[in-house]
């Protein structure tokens, strides 16, 4: 018998990206914005859990990415669309990155995780969420 996980996040970016890129994309110039919007609202899919991050996206959602909570050392959010969405900058243990784009309530995600690999990792809180 496993360990239960509970979903604290299921689901793709904020609509607010795509609605606001499309709407750039009208002046030409941003259509390349556009396109990585429409791309984002396709295939790329976030699950948030009480064990785990995992997001699957690449070209038709072919690639997926889990990492656990003991390998985050810090996290950052970063507010768009007046506050809606954000996005969250995870850097793992080995130095590399994870973002997650355009994210729906990120500011309850953002919490979730930092208070989560705090306590994995036994690193001060504060020193997590920067």
């Amino acid at each position: 018998m496993g360990i239960k996980e509970d979903v604290i996040y299921e689901g793709g970016p904020h609509v607010g990206d795509l609605i606001f890129n499309i709407l750039l994309g009208f002046t030409v110039i941003c259509l390349p914005l556009t396109v990585g919007a429409i791309v984002r609202a396709l295939w790329l899919r976030y699950r948030i859990t009480s064990r785990r991050i995992s997001i699957t996206g690449g070209w038709q959602g072919r690639d997926r990415t889990d990492i656990i909570y003991s390998e985050v050392r810090k996290i950052v959010k970063i507010p768009r669309g007046f506050g809606l969405w954000g996005d969250l900058i995870v850097t793992l243990q080995d130095g590399s990155r994870l973002e997650l784009r355009s994210m729906p309530n990120f500011r309850e995600i953002y919490s979730h995780i930092a208070e989560k690999a705090a306590d994995r990792t036994g690193v001060p809180l504060e020193a997590i969420a920067a």
